[in-house]
């Protein structure tokens, strides 16, 4: 898949006031500071597409984009960013939730994984929560291109072995890098895929 278009069309603070359309939705979503913004401007080729910052957690509201008039792109606000109130990380998880368990356009959710890092509680029980949930997901691992290939690898293989603790199948592991674009190919194949399987389901 090329993306020949990507739109920004609206940022809502709750899933019931997300546009009303029946196309599919790709939620990309990860701990502050993951690279999240960074990653999708490499995706869509539009580096003004998603701010990014230099402040974590700059993404507080829904943000739905189109891509080539076909499906969304949504940026969900990250989760575990320490220096907010109690009142404002409660709002957020509320609005996070709500959109991921009740919003039907929902397809898969892109959960970003800084791959530099061991396997973070944080990060282990949001996957686990969406399983959990029955939410189909698809694990991003980010920031490839700051190790070696080796060290990548041994990375991934440490969260394997984390997950099979608790899963029995693995769930689907894409390496990325807003850097030297690597997994963008990959990644889109796998929208495609997904949404010629629903196409093909609703005809």
């Amino acid at each position: 898949m090329e993306i020949k278009t990507a739109e920004y069309v609206i940022s809502s603070p709750t899933f019931s006031m997300c546009p009303n359309d029946s196309k599919p939705e790709y939620a990309f979503i990860g701990r502050s500071n993951v690279g999240k913004s960074s990653l999708i401007n490499m995706i869509c080729r539009n580096r003004k597409l998603a701010k990014t910052s230099a402040t974590p957690g700059k993404t507080m509201l829904i943000n739905h984009f189109i891509i080539n008039k076909e499906w969304y792109l949504v940026d969900l606000p990250g989760y575990g960013y320490a220096k907010r109130s109690k009142s404002e990380i409660d709002k957020l998880d509320r609005m996070i939730r709500g959109y991921i368990l009740q919003r039907q356009q929902l397809t898969c959710v892109f959960t970003l994984v800084d791959v530099r890092l061991e396997p973070q509680k944080i990060d282990l029980e949001f996957i686990n929560w969406l399983g959990q949930s029955g939410i189909p997901f698809c694990i991003l691992f980010t920031k490839a291109d700051k190790l070696s290939q080796q060290k990548v690898q041994l990375s991934v293989e440490a969260y394997k072995r984390k997950l099979s603790e608790t899963w029995e199948e693995m769930p689907p592991m894409i390496v990325t890098s807003s850097e030297d674009k690597r997994g963008r190919d990959e990644l889109l194949d796998y929208i495609d895929s997904v949404n010629k399987q629903l196409k093909e389901g609703n005809d």
